[in-house]
């Protein structure tokens, strides 16, 4: 599966990142005055309308009556595509340096069970760059994971580590989250406990909308590199005007975005969105190849 793109190599790349060279001196300097990824949090929130999305889903699911689409599939797919036809959405910082990660990389939970007391499995799906329909992409790939986590009960990912270290003592829990912290610093982490690490993604999703929890914000986190959050609330009726004062009544869902602000700047984030929203209003883009250019007013 080619999930990344060849390029020149240079000696500050890293396994999950190119080194981005020739920025301006402000994007220079923000990592060493502006403080960490926590202190440089951009918060916006759109409400996305689903009315051509549910019609989308609906003709998809027609032939698919076992594992239904969802318009979590396709949240998780439009944000993918975006992703990967704006680039710098997909940068992050580490040691001090701007990289653009090598893969398009969603991270989000699965509850082993609908109850309190279920264990949390973290889910990373990684977009393959020149393959297929997006959405198919997801819907398979949720399948796939689902299947292992609640039906077949296996630990799958960076939690089969956690469930070795959380044993240790503290003070020896401490020194290795130094270690860990410090290789992270040069680059040195390790990939095996990266690849399945929610926090190393091109963006971590939480759906508080399957929890029946209002909110649309969600704090970034200093460890790893992971510089988006997405936050899907429940869906929801809500009225959108015309210009005579009329109204409809449409199906929407609320959609909470905290970026590292020091990726790119507020015009590239407005023009991201505005693609997002282009998406919503034409689902069936999500069925071309990955890789298919969108024409969207900007």
């Amino acid at each position: 599966m080619q999930t990344t793109v060849q390029r020149k190599k240079n000696r500050r790349d890293r396994y999950d990142g190119w080194y981005v060279s020739g920025l301006d001196s402000m994007h220079v300097m923000m990592p060493y005055f502006f403080g960490p990824r926590t202190k440089n949090e951009a918060v916006m929130s759109e409400v996305m309308d689903l009315t051509e999305v549910d019609k989308y889903l609906a003709k998809k699911n027609a032939d698919n009556p076992d594992f239904k689409y969802t318009w979590f599939h396709f949240f998780v797919a439009a944000l993918a595509k975006a992703w990967l036809l704006r680039p710098k959405m997909n940068y992050f910082i580490a040691g001090h340096r701007y990289y653009e990660r090598k893969k398009i990389q969603i991270s989000f939970v699965v509850k082993r069970q609908f109850n309190e007391a279920a264990e949390e499995a973290e889910a990373k799906f990684v977009l393959d760059r020149e393959g297929g329909s997006p959405v198919d992409q997801v819907h398979d790939y949720v399948q796939s994971y689902v299947q292992k986590v609640r039906v077949e009960d296996k630990t799958v990912g960076v939690t089969n580590a956690l469930n070795v270290i959380q044993k240790l003592p503290r003070p020896l829990f401490r020194l290795l989250a130094s270690i860990l912290n410090w290789m992270e610093y040069h680059g040195w982490y390790p990939k095996s406990l990266a690849d399945d690490d929610p926090c190393y993604s091109s963006i971590f999703v939480t759906n508080l909308g399957s929890i029946k929890l209002h909110a649309d914000y969600h704090h970034l986190f200093d460890w790893g590199n992971n510089s988006v959050f997405a936050v899907i609330s429940e869906k929801k009726m809500r009225p959108f005007f015309n210009e005579d004062g009329s109204y409809d009544m449409r199906n929407t869902i609320k959609l909470g975005l905290t970026i590292d602000e020091r990726i790119a700047d507020g015009y590239y984030f407005a023009n991201t969105v505005k693609l997002v929203r282009h998406i919503f209003a034409h689902p069936e883009l999500l069925d071309e190849p990955a890789a298919t250019p969108i024409d969207y007013d900007i």
